[in-house]
């Protein structure tokens, strides 16, 4: 039993007696010495002003408390494996996305914290131990993050600005919040659009206005969400209308082999160490961009439209290094 379980503990033991409670029943209770009794005592008188006191006639310790008053510990209550795991849940989503909840994970991070350096735990560690790597995630400053979670938390639609970067224009809409969803780096709003009448994926960064209306959102299926936005490859939704089926050498199988791309990948170990990848997909503009950048070390087998889009791009870019020459 650890110090804050001790305190804890003791803290039951004596607001559930009317009488002051006998030092050696405390022993007793909390598996602990005399001395270890006295200390845990001192400990929440100091950190956590509890008001113990010692009752001489009755031999015992009891809450000095006026007719009416209660005295409760901190609510927020873990072991230490607990906390350091909530401190760096905190972390990562706070190098994930700098700024984004700070206002709301500050209490119980300042609360943690405490805890912590109660039990000489310390969360500096975590800070200088931990670290995130961001990989092609855009900037955000998270202005629109709020309101795009609370609509979604509160059922709520929500009137957006949007602008598309695929063909660079703007539009307004009316749409009911489904999921939130972190992709490579980026926040990604799954969402009923009553313009389009169907489902559509918007990237929260794009949201140039975001308010969050009176009416109620409409509440989409679980299984109808799953089957549109996660059975195809990638970001992009829609159901799977073909299947890729990739040839990776051996020197890379080793890494492949241990990767999953998509949920309902298939893959199996060829003759010689090579390993063969079946990847179902959609659009095909991601799968392409992730078949790239294996270089030399990936074949498409099949469809052949697939594997002759990969092909064009080889044959760019192999002709783009071929015609111009950099000077050193």
């Amino acid at each position: 039993m650890d110090r804050l379980q001790r305190i804890y503990k003791l803290h039951r033991v004596i607001s559930a007696r009317r009488h002051p409670v006998p030092r050696t029943t405390l022993e007793q209770e909390l598996e602990c010495s005399r001395a270890t009794v006295k200390r845990i005592i001192l400990e929440m008188k100091l950190y956590f002003g509890a008001p113990v006191e010692y009752d001489r006639e009755r031999n015992g310790y009891y809450y000095d408390l006026k007719p009416g008053e209660t005295f409760e510990l901190p609510g927020l209550w873990f072991t230490a494996e607990e906390l350091y795991a909530l401190l760096t849940t905190q972390l990562l989503l706070e190098q994930a996305q700098p700024g984004l909840l700070d206002s709301h994970f500050k209490p119980i991070k300042d609360r943690i914290e405490k805890l912590l350096a109660f039990g000489q735990l310390g969360s500096g560690e975590i800070v200088r131990r931990v670290r995130i790597l961001r990989m092609a995630g855009r900037n955000n400053s998270g202005e629109h993050f709020q309101t795009v979670a609370g609509a979604l938390l509160q059922r709520k639609r929500l009137a957006i600005r949007y602008h598309s970067r695929s063909d660079n224009t703007e539009t307004q809409r009316e749409i009911s919040p489904q999921r939130l969803t972190h992709y490579r780096d980026n926040w990604y709003l799954d969402a009923w659009c009553h313009q389009r009448n169907a489902l559509r994926s918007f990237a929260v960064d794009r949201l140039r206005e975001a308010k969050a209306l009176e009416k109620s959102a409409r509440d989409i299926p679980d299984k109808e969400l799953d089957a549109h936005f996660t059975s195809s490859y990638g970001i992009f939704a829609g159901k799977p209308r073909h299947t890729a089926v990739l040839h990776f050498t051996s020197a890379r199988a080793r890494w492949v082999a241990e990767e999953q791309w998509h949920p309902q990948q298939r893959g199996r170990m060829l003759k010689g160490g090579s390993y063969e990848l079946r990847i179902p997909y959609s659009d095909p503009r991601e799968l392409t961009m992730d078949i790239l950048k294996h270089g030399t070390e990936v074949e498409v087998l099949a469809p052949q439209a697939l594997r002759e889009e990969v092909a064009s791009q080889l044959q760019r870019a192999s002709e783009q290094y071929l015609k111009r020459k950099v000077k050193e």
